[in-house]
């Protein structure tokens, strides 16, 4: 049976954010695509004072200026849209206050009738935290223990209270409410984040950089849920991301979902085979404007269905 296909939005500064994601959501939603995506990049340093990913010395891609609020660009889809699920991949959770994110994923779950997936991770970037100045890196990991509990605790009956390190709730009426039960997916891959996965989360959403590699990821975060005795399922939402070309891509150090649409088709029939649950593809990036975008990812939906996945 064929696994869900996502697509991400396009927020990047190429695109005209209040037409270009009406108009890509529409299309998506009625070629096929089952869920639509944003990605969190609060700014970009100039001069960088940090690599990408953390990785001394490493550029910072120029597709990352200018990218869109990731809230405000899922409100233009869901305003566009009927079905598709409208995810996250991924908001970096410690950059916002909790009780504020927790409200805002609420308040656009209701108003899409529950199709909202919060898709959520640590980041890397020190200049974001800053800028955010919600709490340092170093203490990434409680901030996003500390943003469950508040999810759980806003998002379950009223009255709501909570107490923790950034967050005091007296007791009180907090609403709208879900119209459903959010899921939550994480972003993981350390010991602690992927024990944090198995104990408090729906869903697992890595990044797909080959098959191989995530069918491994995948087996020891089912090896953590077995030891730990988690019984309910967990879900695999793998994003791809995606650097469309006209022409293959040739030799052997081609990246992963990087090439045509043949070469992108085949990447994705291979990682359907992993065991992931869904893919989510974020093909934004290298079309040069709104109408490029949609064909190109038409393209891919069409060929992916013919090809099985």
């Amino acid at each position: 049976m064929p696994i869900p296909l996502g697509l991400g939005l396009p927020q990047m500064r190429q695109y005209d954010i209040g037409r270009d994601v009406p108009d890509v959501a529409r299309a998506a939603e009625a070629v096929g695509y089952e869920s639509l995506w944003v990605f969190e990049r609060a700014l970009f340093p100039e001069p960088a004072t940090q690599g990408l990913y953390g990785i001394p010395g490493m550029a910072w891609p120029d597709h990352y200026r200018d990218v869109a609020d990731p809230l405000i660009t899922l409100t233009l889809a869901a305003a566009a849209t009927d079905r598709a699920r409208l995810g996250t991949s991924v908001l970096v959770a410690p950059l916002h206050i909790p009780f504020q994110l927790a409200r805002s994923l609420a308040s656009l779950d209701a108003a899409s009738g529950g199709r909202v997936v919060a898709g959520l991770g640590t980041g890397w970037s020190l200049d974001e935290y800053a800028a955010a100045s919600v709490a340092p890196f170093e203490q990434r990991g409680a901030v996003l223990d500390e943003l469950l509990d508040v999810f759980a605790a806003v998002w379950g009956p009223d009255p709501v209270s909570y107490e923790g390190t950034l967050t005091s709730i007296a007791p009180s009426v907090v609403g709208p409410k879900p119209a459903h039960p959010i899921p939550v997916l994480l972003a993981a891959s350390g010991p602690p984040a992927v024990r944090r996965l198995v104990d408090r989360a729906d869903g697992w959403m890595p990044v797909a950089t080959g098959a191989s590699k995530l069918a491994e990821q995948w087996q020891r975060v089912r090896d953590v849920a077995a030891e730990r005795g988690r019984e309910r399922p967990l879900a695999v939402c793998a994003r791809a991301n995606a650097r469309y070309s006209v022409k293959p891509v040739e030799g052997d150090g081609r990246q992963p979902f990087h090439g045509s649409v043949a070469q992108i088709v085949e990447d994705l029939v291979s990682h359907a085979g992993t065991g992931v649950t869904e893919i989510m593809l974020d093909l934004q990036g290298t079309p040069r404007d709104a109408t490029e975008f949609i064909d190109v990812a038409t393209e891919v939906y069409e060929a992916a269905r013919a090809a099985g996945v």
